[in-house]
């Protein structure tokens, strides 16, 4: 069962990858195209992390977020074998080890994760984003509905 959750990362690792390498062979940086008029897709580059945290922290963040992102998924590797059974709670981990993966490989391969998904309003722009952030964000979801199901006992989790 730890193959079909691997898996399922595996396909958000790849399907994070060929939508970079398609947006960078397409835009040059800071390039964008308006799709809608509350959706762009730009080329950003992101060396810190959600939001642009510690974006400016001199290099160090490259590391610090690496180490962070294959600690993380060494114990979702972990969690993964031993909780294989609980469908909604691997799902989880799975989106959240693909999007945590996608993300590390841009973070040593280039020094910046390769964002590129801008949505707006007038003036007002949220941060953008990939879809291995899409995905950690979805895995992130199902962890908190996970939470609100009854636990192995039948009562409900607290």
């Amino acid at each position: 069962m730890l193959n079909r959750w691997l898996g399922i990362s595996a396909l958000v690792i790849v399907l994070d990858q060929l939508s970079k390498a398609w947006i960078t062979s397409h835009f040059a940086f800071g390039e964008s195209y308006a799709v809608l008029s509350v959706f762009n897709l730009v080329l950003a580059h992101n060396t810190g992390a959600a939001f642009s945290f510690l974006n400016d922290a001199g290099g160090m963040q490259r590391w610090l977020f690496s180490f962070i992102a294959i600690a993380a998924s060494v114990w979702i590797v972990w969690l993964l074998r031993r909780h294989s059974a609980q469908l909604l709670f691997t799902m989880a981990l799975s989106m959240i080890l693909g999007g945590a993966l996608g993300n590390l490989i841009d973070r040593l391969a280039y020094g910046y994760v390769v964002d590129f998904l801008s949505f707006h309003w007038d003036e007002h722009y949220f941060p953008a984003f990939n879809l291995a952030d899409s995905a950690i964000t979805c895995g992130a979801f199902l962890l908190i509905l996970d939470s609100f199901k009854k636990d192995k006992h039948g009562l409900a989790a607290s």
